[in-house]
């Protein structure tokens, strides 16, 4: 009996009082723009989620203590909710305060019920530090009780070396955790999209097969709702699932009480704990604006994702009464349907197509032997000698672009982790590094190896980024 390692890397947490900048902060540090940057306190309601440099995963919590005029009561208590939730779970908290404003009550209202909540250390970061007026009143932020306040302006990168130091050096090394034996786990699959698109449909479906043996999973939410099965695939060989089915996730913006927005979390939560995502698409509508939005998400996190166009015998029963205007056959219409979607979703990794009907079964089983496929691609570790081979092919093959300068090189790759996968590139300038690159070379490793589905991280390690001091 196998078992394999993986890595958990250590809770980093920034908290604190609406619009003092913690969104724009997460996003100095992650070094993108993840997280939304707005003016109106209480933009992020959800905890976000990122991994930096592969050494500490970053955590943006929503504000504590946003008026009621910007948001529902219930939403503001469970948006609280779960910022105590990420303060229990961290390794180490940045209480972010406004350097500019000063201590606020509300501050040491944080503060005193981080004292309570926190089990892990508490540095205090003042941010809007933009001269040396404001960078030198900081002391004030002491009475919190949390020793000195660290001085950083997240739009003007001030303060973010040292502010990067005092995170390594208080963070726990990184712990590996053995998985469950292969012959033991379960896969798990989830399938998400929005509303009346069929996701119940399919699991029933599933379920209703005599073949199937069904058991209930303990501790479902009533929105969530879980079911272990073990599928006879051919050559007298058990697939083990577990099937998650997810209520329509909303837009944030939608979201307008407490039951949509938890229902909104476990889906999320939901997509976080799966091994392979299902996302279902509309037959006869196309990909939509909410499509891609779950289809981001479901990246964001890691996962790797399956599109699954569900309502199929509508296709097939229009051509049969006659056809589609534009189309020669169902054959033709799949064709052009698939086309389109992926231009739509062209931000995806290679994700396989799976055309099905929930109503008529057609193709339905097709569903787990594509997962159980995909969960194996994501957990390959691929050759090192290949791996730098392909990224230097590929870069051969399509140079980067010059600026201002030496070209971007990468002298060396290597995995350290998967689902996602993910691999580390020593090379000579980690700030050339552009997004149109980083496509290109993603999709190249996943057709070199076959990866479809499966997401891809790059951590770009490089004389800039070692010798970068204040703006690292």
């Amino acid at each position: 009996m196998n078992s394999t390692t993986s890595q958990v890397l250590p809770k980093v947490a920034l908290v604190g009082r609406p619009n003092v900048g913690k969104s724009r902060l997460f996003n100095r540090i992650c070094g993108g723009r993840d997280a939304i940057v707005h003016d109106k306190p209480g933009v992020t309601r959800d905890v976000m989620a990122r991994d930096v440099d592969g050494r500490f995963t970053l955590l943006d919590t929503g504000g504590i203590g946003l008026p009621e005029k910007d948001a529902p009561s219930k939403i503001v208590q469970a948006v609280e909710e779960q910022v105590f939730v990420a303060v229990e779970s961290s390794d180490l908290i940045l209480l972010v305060v406004d350097g500019r404003e000063g201590v606020v009550p509300l501050d040491e209202e944080i503060a005193a019920r981080l004292r309570k909540n926190a089990r892990c250390p508490v540095h205090i970061v003042a941010n809007k530090c933009d001269n040396e007026r404001v960078s030198d009143s900081v002391h004030e932020f002491n009475r919190l009780g949390f020793g000195e306040a660290i001085p950083v302006s997240a739009e003007h990168r001030v303060g973010i070396g040292q502010l990067f130091k005092t995170i390594h050096s208080n963070i726990p090394e990184i712990r590996f955790v053995t998985e469950e034996a292969q012959e033991d786990r379960r896969i798990k699959i989830t399938f998400v999209g929005k509303p009346n698109v069929g996701k119940s449909s399919i699991t029933n479906r599933l379920l209703s097969s005599q073949r199937l043996i069904v058991s209930d999973v303990p501790g479902t939410t009533r929105d969530s709702i879980a079911l272990d099965l073990n599928y006879p695939f051919p050559e007298n060989r058990m697939g083990k699932f577990r099937l998650v089915d997810t209520a329509g996730l909303r837009p944030n913006s939608k979201v307008d009480s407490s039951v949509e927005y938890f229902s909104n979390l476990r889906t999320r939560r939901a997509i976080e704990e799966s091994d392979v995502v299902f996302l279902l698409l509309d037959a006869m509508t196309g990909v939509t604006r909410q499509d891609k939005a779950l289809a981001g998400e479901v990246l964001e996190a890691g996962r790797s994702l399956v599109l699954v166009v569900n309502k199929w015998d509508l296709a097939m029963e229009a051509f049969k009464k006659g056809g589609i205007e534009g189309f020669k056959n169902a054959k033709d219409f799949q064709r052009n349907y698939r086309e389109a979607a992926e231009k739509e979703l062209f931000f995806l990794p290679k994700s396989p197509f799976l055309f099905i009907s929930a109503k008529t079964g057609f193709e339905v089983s097709s569903i787990l032997g594509t997962g159980e496929r995909i969960d194996h691609l994501q957990r390959m570790t691929l050759p090192t000698g290949r791996l730098n081979r392909t990224v230097h092919d590929l870069i051969d093959a399509r140079p980067p672009k010059r600026m201002h300068g030496k070209p971007f090189k990468v002298f060396y790759v290597v995995q350290t982790g998967y689902r996602p996968f993910r691999f580390r590139l020593y090379c000579n300038r980690p700030e050339k590094f552009e997004d149109t690159y980083r496509r290109y070379l993603e999709a190249g490793i996943i057709e070199s190896f076959d990866l479809e589905g499966s997401p891809i991280r790059f951590d770009l390690v490089g004389k800039e980024r070692r010798n970068a001091g204040e703006e690292r």
